[in-house]
């Protein structure tokens, strides 16, 4: 079978460009071109190239005790640049950023709550009515439309996608769906209103009885809870895959068993198991999965929805949709990134899947109306019913999507490339701050330093005796500082019989499971490196004896008391 480019092996040409000459092996670094065949470069030794460098450039051998000692922002700067010479190629994402983005440098507030892709930019909204929005404000009513909720009938939409909608709707779906490579011919899509509705929606309308669903999750999710309790209900039989500690990574026997249960037969058609729910990468710890699982699932029977909420900006470009087909896909986008997050999901459902759906009405499904402007976008609210060999130009309706017009400029491998840098130092910066009783401040769950690491952190802190400072205090005391970050809860966590002596001290309870609460650190497209060295120097003053205890009192936090959650 052949193997298509996994969430572990991204292909040649994305490593290719990343590392400065001198750290390929047997590169020529002198002006004469080089003689002979090129040394061939696999991307196994490109991707421990990336380690290595990062290890012995990020403050090699240097341990940081006094938040005091840190180096300041130009010095880390320097280092940073010098394990990541490429990052230069990424500065069209600052300028992008500093003329169509200020309100981020203005409002001086580092956003690394929430992983998604906004519609439009900050300028654009302001340019739409500058006297009603001023800098700073919160753009709760959003200009050019707002979410209507709608009560219907999934499959009776899918099958007449497209019959009646606004312009202004078709706009918007004919943008998406280019931006994120997936073809009209194949998929139909309804808008929902987040991420948790998309999930329901399939679980209320795929014939669940006596068919499975299986997810892989290393989090607590509310779609997750939400698409399990009604499957469930359904009569589907719910299971998970399992995470081996201390890594996180999935338990892969576990999980084929689990995907591969049941005879096959022979007969010409099988009967589907059900729906097998794969994210392609954790949107809390950063841990990204092969994508041969889906592959997997697809040969044994499955029914495959792919969770696509937390990918990069163009990571639908090297995904491979084509190749894998899956029968359902649920994404979301967002507004305005740091300034009004709110937004709307997307369900895509494969037209050759939409017969096997049951009638079900519900809710979920919303409405895009847009709202009155001067290029009169309330002319767009008209139905209409269009014909296939009708097209409509979103260009001519005035509609402008230029938060991805700008992913779209950049392009996978200046995004890929930039997350990759500015995540990788935050891990090893932050692993450099230790008590000076010995014991680590930071506990970082899931991926280390990992050239396939997804943009996203999962940590604890801990004080000098190794007892867990609790998440909630840590970030509302970074509220305080105009650092946004987000928690979870990690679950799912199997421990083998070498670790079974630390499982109680690493797992608390929560809703009758065990698992662990966490921070987590999230960089959209658009975070640089001052945003990751800021968060490095807030978390550095952990290290100060009662700086916790003073700066609560100065931030109107209660600080209850911790329950010991040691180091391991």
């Amino acid at each position: 079978m052949h193997r298509p480019f996994s969430g572990d092996s991204p292909p040649l040409n994305c490593l290719h460009g990343f590392f400065s000459s001198s750290s390929i092996p047997g590169d020529v670094t002198s002006s004469d071109p080089p003689q002979g065949p090129t040394p061939t470069v696999t991307s196994a030794t490109l991707r421990r190239n990336f380690a290595q460098t990062t290890a012995s450039t990020i403050f090699p051998e240097t341990h940081f005790t006094d938040p005091n000692s840190l180096p300041s922002l130009q010095e880390s700067f320097s280092h940073f640049i010098q394990a990541y010479p490429n990052y230069t190629d990424t500065y069209g994402i600052d300028r992008i950023r500093s003329d169509h983005y200020f309100h981020l440098g203005l409002t001086h507030y580092t956003c690394l709550d929430y992983i998604g892709i906004g519609l439009y930019s900050y300028s654009q909204l302001l340019n739409y009515d500058p006297s009603t929005y001023q800098i700073s404000s919160s753009l709760s009513e959003s200009p050019f439309f707002s979410v209507s909720p709608k009560i219907g009938n999934l499959k009776e939409k899918l099958l007449h996608d497209g019959g009646q909608e606004t312009e202004f709707e078709y706009s918007m779906k004919r943008r998406i769906m280019s931006f994120l490579k997936i073809s009209e011919e194949d998929y139909s899509m309804v808008f929902t209103a987040n991420r948790t509705s998309a999930f329901r929606l399939v679980a209320e309308s795929y014939p669940f009885s006596k068919r499975k669903l299986l997810t892989v999750y290393d989090y607590e999710s509310e779609a997750v809870d939400e698409i399990n309790r009604v499957s469930e209900k359904r009569g589907a039989k719910v299971a998970a895959a399992e995470f081996s500690w201390p890594g996180l990574r999935i338990c892969s026997s576990k999980l084929r068993k689990m995907v591969t249960a049941g005879k096959s037969g022979s007969t010409k058609k099988k009967k589907k198991k059900g729906v097998f729910v794969f994210p392609l990468h954790s949107r809390v710890t950063g841990s990204r999965y092969p994508y041969l699982w889906m592959s997997v699932a697809q040969e044994n029977g499955w029914h495959v929805m792919i969770d696509a909420c937390g990918l990069g900006p163009k990571d639908m470009d090297s995904f491979g949709l084509s190749i894998y087909n899956p029968d359902f896909m649920v994404c979301s986008f967002y507004k305005v990134f740091g300034e009004n997050p709110s937004g709307f999901g997307c369900l895509f459902v494969k037209k050759s899947t939409i017969p096997i759906l049951e009638s079900s009405t519900g809710s979920g499904m919303v409405n895009l109306v847009p709202t009155d402007d001067p290029i009169s976008l309330h002319a767009l609210e008209i139905s209409r019913t269009r014909t296939e060999s009708e097209e409509v130009d979103s260009c001519s309706s005035g509609i402008e999507f230029r938060g991805l017009d700008h992913v779209d400029s950049l392009g996978l491998v200046a995004t890929g490339n930039r997350s990759r840098c500015l995540i990788n130092w935050l891990v090893s910066a932050l692993y450099k701050l230790k008590h000076s009783t010995t014991n680590r401040l930071v506990k970082i769950y899931g991926p280390k330093v990992n050239f396939n690491r997804g943009p996203a952190v999962a940590f604890n802190l801990f004080d000098q005796k190794g007892e867990r400072i609790e998440p909630f205090i840590v970030q509302k005391l970074a509220d305080c500082s105009n650092i946004s970050l987000g928690q979870g809860f990690l679950k799912k966590i199997l421990f083998e019989e070498e670790y079974e002596g630390v499982k109680d001290r690493v797992l608390e309870k929560r809703k009758n499971e065990q698992g662990i609460s966490v921070l987590t650190a999230a960089l959209g497209f658009l975070a640089n490196f001052e945003d990751v060295y800021k968060l490095w120097i807030f978390v550095a003053r952990f290290l100060e004896s009662g700086f916790v205890e003073a700066e609560s009192v100065r931030c109107g936090v209660h600080v209850f008391e911790h329950k010991s959650r040691e180091v391991v």
